[in-house]
């Protein structure tokens, strides 16, 4: 994955909280639950895992890593900081996401409104409570923003055996801001709190997938405020990164292989394996969000 050297970065999409939090964890619930969130608090918490409130990542970021939300702003102002800066390079892939939702949303003659990311580490407070590290990833409907431990992508490696990666990284940013979309779109609501393989949290978190899988389609042709495309190539090996992160965050593999080893359906609320790399790649493939009604699915795969 690459970005244009040339191509202004905007940092106002991101707030940056890392250097410590406060205790508690952000209310389960509400449409709004991140890429593994419930599935690891299950898991750890309900088949003999980790005790409640035992964060997932309890290791600080690399020496260096952590910058302020000002540093942000210093370090990272076009594609070249993104080329070489880790944080950098998700701010630029916060923006192109949220380009191609603009973009989409005044194709259909709506306005999409921006959605901030917040970096932080340990723990957070939300407009749905206050959230550690144990919830991974998640979107929150009531302030409609996105955050992340970015811990969690060490995790990625270490816990789950993902390749990991710039694109891995970026399928699980897209996936949240499918979430964003959502809520937007008023899908959320649709959902209830029931689990099992053809609930509506299953589809929901498919259907992001596959959000994520349409803004990868579409990346290297999105333009910036500049008007040029922040992103210039998209490997196939990117692509599989992704993939790699989609089947290692399925209900099965996690209840398999971090759960005790029993696949139980009847919790199921994030899909198997198979199917978040189904509707990924129905979105990489397709290109139209249309093509993303897991709700209208009969066979979600």
């Amino acid at each position: 994955m690459q970005f244009d050297d040339d191509v202004a970065l905007d940092t106002s999409q991101v707030q940056d909280a890392r250097g410590g939090g406060i205790g508690g964890r952000v209310a389960l619930g509400g449409g709004g639950l991140g890429i593994v969130g419930f599935l690891i608090y299950f898991v750890l918490n309900q088949l003999g895992g980790l005790p409640a409130g035992v964060p997932l990542s309890t290791g600080d970021a690399a020496p260096g890593q952590p910058v302020s939300s000002s540093d942000l702003a210093s370090e990272c102002r076009t594609g070249r900081d993104a080329n070489t800066k880790p944080d950098c390079a998700r701010v630029a892939i916060i923006n192109s996401i949220q380009a191609y939702w603009a973009d989409e949303f005044a194709r259909a003659g709506s306005t999409y409104r921006e959605a901030d990311t917040t970096f932080f580490r340990g723990a957070v407070n939300t407009g749905c409570g206050s959230a550690t590290a144990d919830v991974g990833p998640f979107y929150c409907p009531a302030d409609q923003g996105v955050y992340v431990d970015l811990t969690f992508f060490d995790e990625l490696k270490t816990r789950f055996g993902a390749q990991g990666g710039t694109f891995a990284e970026a399928y699980v940013l897209a996936h949240e801001y499918g979430h964003h979309v959502q809520n937007l779109l008023g899908t959320s609501d649709r959902v209830g709190r029931g689990t099992g393989p053809t609930s509506g949290s299953v589809r929901l978190e498919l259907q992001a997938d596959c959000y994520a899988g349409v803004w990868a389609n579409h990346a290297t042709t999105t333009p910036s405020a500049s008007g040029k495309p922040l992103i210039t190539s998209i490997t196939q090996d990117d692509i599989n990164r992704a993939v790699d992160v989609a089947e290692r965050i399925g209900d099965d593999f996690i209840q398999e292989n971090l759960g005790g080893g029993q696949v139980d359906e009847s919790q199921f609320s994030h899909g198997t394996s198979a199917q978040r790399e189904k509707w990924f790649l129905a979105g990489v493939n397709g290109g139209q969000p249309t093509q993303c009604d897991t709700f209208g699915a009969r066979d979600l795969g």
